[in-house]
């Protein structure tokens, strides 16, 4: 005797339904990314913003060494890969104001812009001398306050850069990063010149 199935219950399959609505987006997830857990990164930690800042100090440093030993254009060249490794310019406008920037080119949302500052040779940017082709031999950053929420962080921080004749430039810093799926970058960097007394 050939005998129908039950139909389940309306309570299974509103069950099956709400499990299979929830499942199959978590496992398409899962197949773009891999793993959600593995690839979702946790917060923010001061010890992520302190490894950028060592990276920024670097940074400086490699870009006046090369100026020093290999010429402009090499220093120009080593000042790109900076500014694409430590600022969210891929992003869109990063709120930089250098400190020795003035007048109508006083703030620098364009990479272009951010790289006439650090290595000069760009003639929109006349101004531009290059401060980071400067002789900086050493570059420490002192944090005084630093705020986390998430993947976002504010600091405020002095940079104390020493030349090759010992003459030192205090800076007065407020940095904003954020986290995304490049990594951690520069999205805010303010720069003055520090009153030392």
């Amino acid at each position: 005797m050939h005998t129908t199935p039950a139909l389940p219950s309306r309570r299974s399959m509103l069950t099956l339904l709400t499990h299979t609505a929830l499942v199959l987006p978590l496992q398409a997830i899962g197949a773009q990314t891999g793993s959600t857990a593995a690839r979702r990164p946790g917060p923010l930690a001061e010890a992520d913003i302190v490894a950028a800042q060592r990276d920024w100090e670097t940074g400086l440093l490699d870009i006046a060494r090369t100026h020093a030993d290999h010429g402009p254009a090499a220093a120009r060249a080593r000042a790109a890969r900076m500014i694409d490794r430590l600022y969210g310019y891929a992003w869109g406008p990063v709120l930089f104001k250098p400190t020795l920037a003035g007048g109508t080119q006083t703030f620098r949302t364009t990479r272009a812009g951010a790289l006439a500052y650090f290595a000069g040779g760009d003639p929109d940017f006349p101004d531009d001398t290059g401060f980071a082709l400067k002789p900086w031999r050493e570059v420490r950053i002192r944090n005084v306050g630093m705020q986390i929420r998430h993947d976002t962080a504010m600091v405020m921080s002095r940079a104390v850069l020493t030349d090759d004749r010992g003459r030192v430039t205090e800076v007065d810093k407020s940095w904003g990063y954020r986290r995304g799926p490049e990594g951690l970058r520069i999205v805010l960097h303010h720069s003055s010149l520090a009153r030392v007394e």
